[in-house]
């Protein structure tokens, strides 16, 4: 675990490629599921086998990163985790399948493309071959293991995009949909409110008694736990760290470039476009115009004035030729090298690129400055704290927790060896700590067998990725999880069902109205003393109404001839609101609209497309010949 967190001192890395080999289609060993083996099988899919032995594998790493994020063992040993992971192989086995049959192949330069552009493998803003085998082999895998999930995944991506690619909205669809979105509703409401309605009777100790049984976990006192713990935090390490006036020169001298800024010149150019395939006899020609206007220039003709006349750059043209202020590595390396040659105000050679031949002129210079050391002082000093402060950290952490295995009975000693002090908690939950004590990994080290009955230290958690803090915790006091007495909680019981019973004569109230209402009684005798409320009309993301209103009027059917369309909504507190709608307007339907442009297609297109792919995984399913083998429960980790 110590070599995990070394091996996170590079970063962010090993948390990005296990997010980039867990997505869906970058399967785990499918390469045995095309195979003949002898071992135990989870599922057939049309004669091709799903190994046992890869279904616990992927299992594994989903209660692994489960357990990683939520640091909680709630999923773990779970059979419809099991079967929701089985089933996710079985698509995969399909679509595979799909994608052979239709012929969908990667080349092996997109897949070079791809690994070389994953920024998890790169180092110093560069691929680094021995960062990319490293991570491959924490998460242990092989490049050409890696390699082939990567290109199975990239090839099943096809498929997903030309399903996409392949949906359209008609312009029925699109004008229903602009009906009923843009689709407004007049209505009125009247609210009930449960504190008009008190309970007149008293709850009897039965009806209390069953509450209290019925509603048992609500009064449990939850299992709680006292920790002692050991924490690390970089920030607090090497806080008091000096560097001698030399290590800082030093340094300053190792990283200049960084407190450099690089020379920038103002360049303009005129450009006379040239194919990349051109013959000599064509570029020859372009050469010839180019000098040309290279001599008029030289002749006292304005650069600028040719520019705007002559460049086939549509981009700097209308400026004269003016690209602005760049520097080194912005431009191609030809233009470049030419450019950062170039006097001031001297017009170059014809300069060849890709595009075609240049006229170049610098117009301004502002040569490189680097700031001076004392400029730069306390930001070495920030900087090299921070790096002892790390290196620390890592190796505290390691003794840290060799350690807390060596004597898994106390803290003391790990604490006397390494200079930490031994912090105590108050009393916490599984799902209520404080601070650090918070974070779910800690919690769930804290209640897990091994700290919480067998009496062990913990091992050295990082609760958060990157932070830099790792702790150690033991459990000192454990107290089991407990029903308050009835007694302590009655009165609470008798708010509650004398809420309940308020609730219940609010909406027998609305109701009764309701009924009213519908037998063609006017508002003044259905509300009586209750407000009637008429916010008018009103669209579906109004918000001057209540949310349970709003749902309640636009599920509502329009109203008719002699037919109230009313009905009741249960809102907060008990309350309950009666609502009619009295009238609906559509939304506008815009004519001539583009389907291909029109903003409410890119709304609906996406959920179309998912919907479509949905119904093929499905009919492939129905079509397949599947035989899944009883599950069993995947053991503890």
């Amino acid at each position: 675990m110590l070599q995990t967190i070394r091996e996170r001192a590079q970063g962010w890395i090993a948390w990005v490629i296990v997010i980039l080999i867990s997505v869906p289609f970058a399967l785990w060993g499918i390469q045995s599921y095309l195979g003949e083996s002898g071992e135990p099988v989870a599922a057939t899919v049309n004669g091709v086998e799903i190994a046992t032995r890869d279904l616990d594998r992927r299992v594994q790493n989903v209660q692994f990163e489960l357990r990683d994020r939520l640091g909680s063992d709630s999923t773990l040993n779970d059979q419809h985790l099991r079967a929701e992971v089985l089933d996710a192989l079985i698509q995969e086995v399909l679509l595979l399948n799909v994608t052979q049959d239709l012929g969908l192949r990667v080349s092996d330069q997109d897949l070079q493309m791809q690994v070389l552009a994953e920024t998890a493998f790169h180092k110093d803003g560069r691929f680094d071959h021995d960062t990319y085998e490293r991570i491959l082999q924490l998460q242990g895998l092989t490049p050409a293991l890696f390699e082939a999930q990567l290109r199975q995944q990239l090839t099943s991506s096809q498929l997903i995009r030309a399903i996409a690619g392949s949906e359209f909205i008609t312009r029925a669809e699109l004008a229903h949909y602009q009906r009923l979105a843009q689709q407004q509703r007049e209505l009125v409401y009247a609210r009930f409110r449960a504190a008009d309605f008190p309970a007149t009777t008293p709850p009897t100790d039965a009806a209390i008694a069953a509450f209290y049984d019925v509603n048992s976990a609500r009064f449990q006192i939850p299992e709680q736990v006292k920790l002692d713990y050991l924490l690390l935090d970089a920030s607090t390490l090497a806080a008091n760290s000096v560097s001698t006036d030399e290590e800082l020169r030093q340094r300053y001298a190792a990283a200049s470039a960084q407190f450099t800024e690089p020379e920038r010149r103002h360049i303009s150019h005129l450009l006379l476009t040239l194919p990349k395939d051109a013959d000599d006899a064509t570029a020859a020609q372009v050469l010839s115009k180019i000098n040309d206007i290279r001599a008029r220039i030289q002749a006292g003709e304005a650069f600028a004035a040719l520019a705007q006349q002559l460049s086939a750059d549509p981009g700097s043209a209308s400026a004269g030729g003016a690209l602005g202020s760049v520097e080194k590595g912005m431009m191609v390396p030809a233009f470049e090298q030419a450019a950062f040659a170039l006097p001031l105000n001297t017009v170059s050679e014809p300069v060849r690129t890709e595009f075609g031949y240049h006229l170049i002129v610098v117009t301004e210079i502002t040569p490189a400055v680097t700031k001076p050391f004392e400029a730069v002082r306390e930001q070495l000093q920030a900087e090299v704290t921070k790096q002892r402060a790390e290196a620390q950290f890592y190796d505290l952490g390691e003794r840290l927790a060799n350690l807390a295995y060596e004597t898994p009975d106390s803290l003391e000693p790990a604490a006397a060896t390494l200079g930490l002090t031994v912090q105590h908690s108050d009393w916490i939950s599984r799902s209520d700590g404080s601070g650090i004590l918070n974070q779910p990994k800690v919690l769930a080290a804290a209640f897990s067998e091994e700290v919480l009955t067998e009496g062990r230290n913990s091992e050295l958690i990082e609760p958060e990725r990157d932070a830099l803090q790792a702790i150690v915790v033991r459990v000192v006091e454990h107290r089991p999880a407990a029903l308050k007495p009835l007694a302590e909680v009655r009165e609470a019981i008798i708010a509650d069902l004398n809420a309940e019973a308020a609730g219940v004569a609010t909406a027998a109230a609305a109701t009764a109205a309701l009924t009213k209402l519908r037998e063609g009684a006017d508002w003044a005798t259905v509300l009586g003393t209750v407000k009637l409320e008429e916010p008018g009309l009103v669209a579906r993301q109004a918000d001057n109404v209540p949310a349970a209103v709003l749902d309640t009027a636009f599920t509502l059917p329009a109203p008719l001839a002699n037919k109230v369309s009313a009905d009741t909504a249960q809102l907060e507190a008990g309350d309950v609101a009666l609502v009619r709608v009295l009238r609906v307007e559509d939304g506008a339907i815009a004519a001539d609209v583009d389907l291909k442009t029109a903003p409410e297609a890119a709304q609906l297109l996406p959920g179309l497309a998912r919907q479509t792919y949905a119904q093929m995984v499905r009919d492939m399913e129905r079509r397949a010949d599947i035989d899944r083998t009883p599950l069993r429960v995947v053991d503890e980790l």
